[in-house]
């Protein structure tokens, strides 16, 4: 009871709209979520010739690292204090406008031009440890000529593949700050196919489980699928014009050389979105699956009724004409059987004839048993 409860209320939360800034606030105000992850600065410093990684790092080692190293990527993880985010914002002089849009979470994935600046938006999914319900994220990226700023609103991504390349030395290291953004785009699309996979699977587990037996939990299940899908689509569907956006010529923030990335990232997106698609169409399939063996069970159901009823209905006319009570001495339309020796044998013999006949009707008719499961095939083959 408490767990359907617990999935209501998070229902709910998907689709509320999550403003913290009151109706009528002015632009670029920052209102930071009282729940929020506690924040934590982790950053790489690297260059051709190496890098330097550090967790839970102060803003002011920040500044030393953007005048130490060529490029710097700055990951916020948690957007609990303001402080922080204030003096980061101040350090890579953040338009208020971003800095509103970084502790709004809400936000589609979009990418916007600020001067010598570009703010990225992408949405982050993911199967959740303690449940098989999908989470969103919100990945912030701040693109600068020098340097790459990432916000996510709580610990744990899907960023390692990059961390991998940059302490590996891959060509990575050896490009400039549009390569790493568009890295950490790249991760964020590809995660999807993992994700999609494992729901995949369990559309294929649910089509199997509706032929067989399919019920109230069954029904809940696929109800939850689409759901979910319905959540990834309004990720995916955006996500896609983002990319677009970066692959234009007019950002000059992204050389031509990322560009021929950016494209190849663009085609898995729009890969995701055909699956996405393809798997709803599913998921909508399964619902009508469902509904159709619900109704297949109950014309069995039905049919089963139908026939006792038509069996009984020959043996209760009979037992209620010899149950009139009519005195076979009082009137010329006499009943002699009432007085043979035999007669209620004989009728009893009569009651069980009839039951068989009309069963045995019934059943050459092809209304039941072998014959009724032989009946399409035989008139499909003609």
């Amino acid at each position: 009871m408490a767990r359907s409860g617990q999935r209501r209320h998070k229902r709910r939360r998907l689709y509320r709209i999550q403003r913290r800034t009151r109706p009528g606030a002015a632009p670029g105000t920052v209102a930071v979520d009282p729940h929020a992850h506690s924040t934590a600065v982790h950053l790489f410093g690297y260059g051709p010739d190496g890098y330097v990684e550090e967790k839970d790092v102060s803003p002011e080692r920040v500044v030393e690292c953007l005048a130490t190293w060529p490029i710097t990527w700055v990951n916020v993880e948690g957007l609990a204090d303001a402080a922080v985010l204030r003096r980061l914002a101040d350090i890579f002089r953040l338009h208020p406008l971003v800095r509103e849009d970084v502790v709004n979470v809400h936000q589609r994935p979009k990418v916007e031009a600020y001067d010598d600046q570009l703010f990225i938006v992408a949405r982050m999914v993911s199967i959740g440890a303690q449940s098989d319900e999908v989470e969103n994220e919100q990945l912030s990226i701040v693109l600068g000529e020098s340097f790459v700023v990432t916000f996510q609103d709580r610990p744990g991504d899907v960023l390692d593949p990059v961390r991998e390349r940059i302490r590996a030395g891959t060509p990575v290291r050896r490009s400039g700050p549009d390569h790493l953004a568009y890295a950490l785009v790249d991760a964020v699309v590809d995660h999807y196919f993992p994700v999609l996979e494992s729901y995949g699977e369990r559309i294929e587990a649910l089509e199997e489980e509706v032929t067989v037996r399919s019920d109230g939990a069954t029904l809940a299940r696929i109800h939850q699928v689409k759901r979910d899908l319905l959540l990834l689509r309004r990720a995916a569907w955006p996500q896609r014009d983002a990319l677009a956006e970066l692959s234009r010529d007019s950002l000059t923030l992204i050389s031509a050389s990322t560009r021929v990335y950016l494209r190849d990232c663009y085609d898995h997106c729009v890969q995701v979105i055909d699956l996405l698609e393809s798997f709803r169409e599913m998921a909508t399939g399964l619902l009508e699956i469902h509904v159709s063996m619900l109704s297949n069970r109950l014309n069995e159901v039905m049919k089963v009724l139908t026939i006792f009823s038509t069996i009984f209905i020959p043996l209760t006319f009979i037992t209620s004409l010899y149950g009139m009570n009519f005195d076979p001495n009082s009137s010329p339309w006499n009943m002699p059987e009432l007085r043979w020796t035999y007669g209620y044998p004989g009728v009893l013999v009569l009651m069980v004839a009839v039951a068989a006949f009309t069963l045995g009707y019934i059943y050459r008719k092809g209304w039941i048993g072998r014959a009724a499961d032989a009946r399409p095939e035989s008139s499909s083959s003609r």
